[in-house]
């Protein structure tokens, strides 16, 4: 192997590398056509922006956050109650009106005529009669509708404010809660975190490169990537409905792995062009070597987001879906549209340089990361057990890790669905305290019952008042068509407290089979709170086969490049340490309050359930990206050398500066995302960032290195059977 000529003396331009002009393969070639034809490349990916974006205004998408759960006893419920009574199982919302002297009753018409008002908005079928609290300061009026209240949109609210003007008028505060929040909550505008992250980016990437156009480069292209990203996603949320919080994560994965990718790409450039290739070949070798590693990468957390729609809920694998289209989407800018700004910059990437010589990827073979090499080597026991123990300390919380729902209660104070959530919270009365905001709908199907329906009402009836934690419960009633026994039970607690959680677990599992058992009756549980518990658990019971199928993918993607059995089987083990840690940390910040009021949230919360799940398909896909950068530099070195301090010391040295600079890019992206105002966004930012922090750091400076020191040899075992068999994946 032709070795590189010294740097050419200042002012000169390096002298052209011996050997062949450009190496051979697919993205070689990629490269050299998008060298070529730069100009037209970089035109294209603009004109693709500007589509997708358009694309995106004309089809107006919609996002809503309706979870469907067939054959959950919730769902079950709801359909029995749907066909049975279907004005009870409307959509449906509050209206709370209070005053801070007197009573509701002291401005009774202004009131009346702010609840006819209501019930005669368009999609309006009912306004309740009020329920007013034991001091009178407090009442509400349950008004149903026709269709979804998502789909009423966020113009609504104007509706609702002229119906209830008059109460306002004459000084009466109302407030919009229950299903309505669906209405009040505006849209999600995550410009600032936005702003903050490229911002923060921008600084850290001219400290990276020392030069103003090597730094704006990566941005740029990251953010034409990332808007063509979030047309698409526009386009594609036409046909198949996303998540509310599907466009921020979209952005946030899609302008993480997008500067993080080119920035691998100009750090490979940069140091072609300092070991003396032209721009043309730098460009060539550039997408042969980089992007490979960029390709494999953004397979790999494409296939983990994707992993997601194996748990059978189209909810959460359309949320990965989404990510998805943001990261291929990256993934085509960072081989195309990267190369053809390189391109173009050519030798002048370095021109407005803070530093005197360009630095790129090594500082030689007697760096500071070959010598952190050979004191893991003298020290590798030792430095494993306190990275494990690391990681094993920051996991300690996950073991009391509770999921549950985000209610009105997290949202932000002054926001109307939190004062309505107060106000019924801190009443008394019937139909008040913490309970009214989560109210479980019992639904008794009687329709095969072997003995009478007054009976089996009056076995449950007593069940439900028996049962701790149940502070009130309506008599069951007998529908018109005389199928079903219908009553309200309110809980102590409120909807994202253990307590109510708990209750749900006893109602369906044991107090509600018990009093039906040997009637030929069945009861379920239907309503806002029960759907989101059945959710709960559904996702809990499905979290393994997410975990196994992304473990499997990963093993079988990492065995394939690197031709080995221990290596994937490490970075596997050591991924799953990492997602451990994270989601402890996330339990101690948002479920412990430990970091609430930093999170601009007014109490500790429970982990939103299906987070989990994201971050684990999430959190692993982009731990593999660095590691898939550094094991491929320790493996090229190992096959040269067959020395494994050289070999890490390479691996690090090569990939130290760039794998650093990108986990604190992806690392400030993230935590950007923490003010965003929902509250899901919060808890995927805080623990995406902890991971990438903990993989850049605990991950690759001390468990990576090593164990690659106490395996030795034994890391590149790998049987000639299965050698024969796959595809060979170079990297």
């Amino acid at each position: 192997m032709p070795t590189a000529p010294p740097p050419a003396p200042a002012g000169s331009s390096p002298a052209p590398v011996p050997g062949p002009r450009q190496p051979a393969g697919r993205l070689a070639r990629l490269g050299a056509f998008c060298a070529r034809h730069a100009g037209r490349v970089v035109l294209v990916w603009l004109v693709v922006m500007a589509a997708a974006l358009a694309g995106r205004h004309v089809v107006a998408p919609t996002f809503s956050d309706q979870i469907t759960l067939p054959g959950t006893q919730s769902d079950t419920g709801a359909d029995l109650l749907a066909a049975s009574d279907p004005a009870a199982a409307a959509p449906n919302g509050l209206v709370v009106f209070h005053t801070t002297s007197g009573t509701v009753a002291d401005h009774q018409q202004s009131v009346q005529q702010a609840v006819g008002n209501l019930k005669a908005m368009p999609h309006a079928t009912a306004a309740s009669a009020l329920v007013t609290s034991s001091d009178g300061a407090t009442a509400y009026t349950t008004v149903s509708f026709d269709e979804p209240l998502k789909e009423l949109g966020h113009g609504y609210v104007d509706r609702l404010d002229t119906a209830t003007a008059p109460a306002r008028s004459d000084g009466v505060q109302v407030a919009y809660g229950g299903g309505l929040d669906q209405v009040t909550t505006a849209p999600a505008n995550d410009l600032k975190s936005e702003v903050v992250g490229i911002a923060v980016a921008l600084v850290i990437l001219l400290l990276v490169f020392g030069s103003l156009l090597a730094a704006v480069l990566p941005l740029a292209c990251a953010l034409v990537s990332v808007l063509a990203g979030i047309g698409v996603v526009g386009i594609v949320a036409g046909a198949v409905t996303f998540a509310t919080a599907a466009p921020t994560l979209a952005t946030m994965i899609g302008l993480g792995v997008g500067i993080d990718y080119a920035l691998f790409l100009t750090t490979r450039f940069r140091q072609d062009l300092i070991d003396g290739r032209s721009p043309a070949d730098g460009v060539a070798r550039t997408c042969a070597t980089s992007g490979h590693a960029v390709l494999v990468a953004a397979t790999t957390v494409a296939v983990a987001l994707l992993s997601l729609y194996a748990c059978g809920l189209t909810f959460i694998g359309k949320l990965g879906l989404a990510a998805t289209i943001a990261v291929v989407v990256t993934a085509c800018a960072s081989l195309t549209l990267v190369p053809a700004a390189l391109a173009l910059a050519g030798r002048h990437i370095d021109r407005w340089t803070l530093r005197r010589r360009p630095v790129a990827e090594t500082a030689g073979d007697s760096d500071a990361w070959h010598r952190y090499a050979a004191l893991v080597s003298r020290h590798g026991a030792v430095i494993l057990c306190c990275g494990v123990a690391l990681l094993a300390v920051l996991a300690v919380p996950l073991f009391s890790m509770r999921l549950g729902h985000v209610d009105d209660g997290a949202a932000e104070s002054g926001t109307t669905s939190r004062t309505a959530f107060d106000r019924i919270s801190d009443a008394r009365g019937p139909g008040f305290g913490p309970g009214a905001n989560a109210p479980f709908t019992v639904v008794v199907d009687v329709g095969r019952a072997t003995v009478p329906a007054s009976q089996v009402a009056d076995d449950v009836d007593t069940a439900l008042s028996g049962t701790p934690d149940v502070a009130a419960a309506t008599p069951l009633q007998q529908t018109s068509d005389g199928k079903l026994l219908v009553g309200t039970l309110t809980p102590t607690g409120d909807p994202q407290s253990a307590a109510t959680g708990g209750l749900f677990n006893a109602l369906t599992r044991h107090v509600l089979p018990g009093a039906l058992h040997g009637t030929g009756a069945r009861g379920y549980l239907t309503g806002i709170a029960p759907s989101q518990f059945d959710f709960r658990d559904t996702v809990k019971d499905r979290l393994p086969v997410i975990i196994g199928i992304v473990l499997l993918a990963a093993f079988v993607l990492l065995m394939t490049v690197f031709r080995s059995l221990v290596v994937p089987l490490k970075a596997v083990v050591l991924n799953l340490l990492t997602t451990g840690a994270s989601y402890g940390v996330l339990t101690a910040a948002f479920q412990w309050g430990w970091a609430t009021g930093a999170l601009g949230l007014p109490e500790a919360v429970p982990i939103e359930s299906y987070v989990p799940m994201m971050m684990f398909a999430i959190v692993f896909g982009l731990s593999m990206d660095y590691e898939i950068f550094l094991l491929s530099r320790i493996s090229d070195a190992w096959h040269r050398t067959a020395d494994n301090t050289r070999s890490v010391g390479a691996g690090l040295s090569a990939t130290g500066r760039v794998i650093s600079s990108a986990a604190f890019i992806m690392t400030a992206v993230f935590l950007s995302f923490t003010v965003s105002p929902t509250v899901v966004v919060k808890m995927l930012a805080l623990g995406l960032a902890v991971s990438v922090v903990l993989d850049a750091t605990v991950v690759r400076l001390l468990l990576v290195p090593s164990t690659m020191f106490l395996m030795g040899r034994a890391n590149w075992w790998f049987p000639r059977r299965l050698d024969r068999v796959l595809p060979r994946v170079h990297m």
